[in-house]
């Protein structure tokens, strides 16, 4: 059976804890019913669980002056590669907390590698073109996804019990940029609908 529930972050809405089965999809939205990508979705991991292992052939490039992905999800313990594809050189940095990191001038076709050990959000730029913007949001638990252009993301397996569902943004209007709701999960199919109030810069 499918069922669908709403979040909101500006109505706080709150419902009673629900069993889910099997995938977990989470449809993310704006608030005037838009797919919302590049939203990660989670469940925490509490103690006892099982840990994530580092991913193999994470990427964030560099390209026609941009990031490229936008928003990556990096396990702790994960290397990333920071290829440059470019015809001009990139400083690459981020001055995030427990994810602090400079790499300096390289050109075209070079790459530099970081190992991402703390969980939380690495927010990247470029000291030579301010317009270039992304993030890593390093985890420290196996379920986590990212929503497609279609505001989709998919945990294909979820762990039973009561769990904190997290949807977080970089640019969401919620506090830490993340909505957080307890579910409790079990065998079944559910889908999700989260609402999120986003606040891209200018």
């Amino acid at each position: 059976m499918l069922r669908t529930f709403l979040l909101s972050a500006a109505t706080s809405l709150l419902f009673a804890a629900q069993a889910f089965a099997g995938e977990l999809v989470i449809r993310v939205t704006t608030p005037d019913g838009k797919p919302l990508p590049d939203a990660v979705v989670l469940i925490a991991a509490r103690p006892g669980d099982p840990k994530p292992a580092p991913a193999d052939g994470l990427r964030m490039a560099q390209t026609s002056k941009q990031f490229a992905p936008f928003v990556l999800i990096a396990p702790v313990g994960s290397t990333v590669e920071f290829p440059n594809l470019d015809k001009f050189r990139h400083h690459v940095y981020s001055f995030s907390k427990g994810n602090k990191f400079e790499l300096e001038l390289y050109g075209r076709e070079e790459k530099r590698v970081i190992t991402f050990k703390t969980a939380g959000v690495a927010a990247l730029g470029c000291n030579i073109h301010d317009q270039m913007v992304a993030f890593i949001r390093v985890v420290d638990t196996p379920w986590a996804a990212k929503s497609g252009p279609d505001g989709v993301a998919r945990l294909t397996v979820a762990p039973e019990g009561s769990r904190p569902l997290e949807v977080w943004h970089p640019y969401a209007t919620a506090k830490d940029q993340t909505i957080t709701q307890t579910l409790s999960v079990s065998a079944g199919t559910t889908t999700v609908t989260v609402v999120l109030d986003i606040a891209p810069p200018r």
